[in-house]
């Protein structure tokens, strides 16, 4: 199964790359992960509408037809480490791949709101778009070393 990790923002941080580099280097052969960066839209003027809806138009152009959408969103589906577990096995039994999608600092479009199958919330607290990067990395990698037997995870 593959996983793509959709993010508005190029020009990470180095710490950002290199945090999700050494989760994507640990999944094993069952999960291929990956990140395509979608570019920010133009901020100015205080109107951030625009750029919102043209990470948008990008994100939903880079979406392979037959994913599973996930949108990363603070009202969405709040889940514990095992629920994240236990729906990463149901998503990997569907055969279909996933695409998560990370708005920018502003946020996600409501049109890649709209389109998702699903909305996955992290936290009820407002996290920095680079840092979603990482937190997904590892909870997925996680999920899956849990679904594997793998003592990574520990309670």
């Amino acid at each position: 199964m593959l996983i793509r990790l959709l993010a508005a923002g190029t020009r990470m941080p180095q710490w950002v790359t290199a945090g999700v580099d050494e989760y994507r280097r640990r999944f094993g052969p069952q999960l291929q992960f990956e990140v395509k960066e979608i570019p920010l839209g133009p901020r100015g003027s205080g109107d951030t509408s625009r750029a919102v809806m043209a990470e948008g138009k990008r994100m939903l152009a880079a979406l392979k037809p037959d994913s599973f959408v996930v949108a990363l969103d603070v009202r969405g589906k709040s889940l514990g480490t095992e629920q994240v577990a236990q729906w990463l096995q149901q998503r990997m039994q569907s055969g279909q791949d996933l695409a998560l999608l990370i708005g920018g600092p502003d946020g996600l479009a409501s049109e890649c709101l709209q389109r998702s199958d699903y909305r996955w919330s992290l936290s009820p607290l407002t996290l920095p778009h680079t840092l979603v990067r990482i937190v997904v990395a590892e909870q997925l990698y996680r999920a899956q070393s849990i679904l594997a037997g793998h003592p990574y995870h520990r309670t």
